[in-house]
């Protein structure tokens, strides 16, 4: 069975059924929700939201990892990062806060800071050093499935068996991780990164199969193009078809859901917890 809880420096935080998390993007350029938030004020009206709404969790990115996103320097991500965390922290000193980075130095220096969990969408691909990072800070780990980097992944999109390989990936970083002494592992098949449309619905379609690494799985679809694409409109306009695709990923065995909209979410799990009940 999958992890049912989450260390937290030193208190447990219970995934055993299924928890929000929230998105707080601090880029201008991140595909949904990019440069809404302006400064501080903006950014604890979201966090406050985001919490009285009931998210378990707060995902802070200040590296937009959209296709075709600017690269920007590591000490520009480390340094808005930082200012993110310690002011929500500030005010909401409970709050456990992700950080969204595929950088050691900045998982390193925003842990130091308050961050409680990493979350990397190149499950150490991109960075050597992160799984020592992880390793010796002691935190929970979420690994995404991706190919390349975000200025590259649109275009590494042919497989010879998707969910076989996705299945690969993750065993044999699980396996470095392992060894290095990392056990609260969270795995994301990483919906519309280095995947076609048809791709992400097929991956969504066996998501179950995922089940087999037997950790907990975490599922980010929010407002994604694999929604607003398919149907014709826009990622503003995407809140229903999220709503749709976050139920689905629960009946196959999501216990995260990453996303924008926290209310929205919190009701699909409600509703989902009682159709499983009865």
């Amino acid at each position: 069975m999958p992890k049912s809880s989450l260390n937290i420096n030193g208190s447990l935080l219970d995934i055993s059924s299924p928890v929000v998390m929230g998105i707080i993007n601090l880029t201008a350029d991140s595909f949904y929700d990019g440069g809404k938030i302006k400064n501080d004020q903006d950014l604890l009206g979201k966090a406050e939201k985001m919490l009285s709404e009931g998210a378990a969790i707060l995902d802070v990115g200040a590296y937009s990892s959209r296709p075709g996103a600017v690269d920007i320097p590591v000490e520009t991500e480390a340094n808005n990062a930082i200012h993110g965390v310690e002011s929500i922290l500030k005010e909401f000193p409970e709050a456990v806060i992700s950080i969204d980075t595929f950088r050691s130095e900045v998982a390193k220096q925003t842990i130091e800071n308050g961050v409680s969990i990493v979350n990397d969408i190149s499950a150490g691909g991109l960075d050597d050093k992160m799984f020592e990072t992880v390793a010796d800070l002691k935190v929970p780990y979420i690994m995404m499935h991706m190919r390349g980097n975000p200025q590259t992944m649109s275009k590494l999109t042919v497989y010879d068996n998707l969910i076989s390989e996705i299945i690969d990936y993750f065993n044999a970083r699980i396996k470095l991780l392992n060894a290095q002494g990392v056990s609260d592992v969270i795995i994301d098949p990483g919906f519309g990164f280095a995947k076609t449309l048809d791709q992400n619905f097929e991956l969504l379609n066996k998501l179950e199969l995922l089940n087999f690494l037997d950790k907990p799985i975490l599922c980010g679809v929010s407002r994604k193009s694999m929604i607003w694409k398919s149907l014709g409109i826009t990622a503003d306009e995407a809140l229903n078809g999220t709503t749709a695709l976050n139920n689905t990923c629960l009946m196959k065995g999501a216990s995260i859901l990453r996303v924008h909209d926290v209310k929205e979410a919190m009701e699909t799990i409600e509703l989902y917890k009682l159709t499983i009940s009865n």
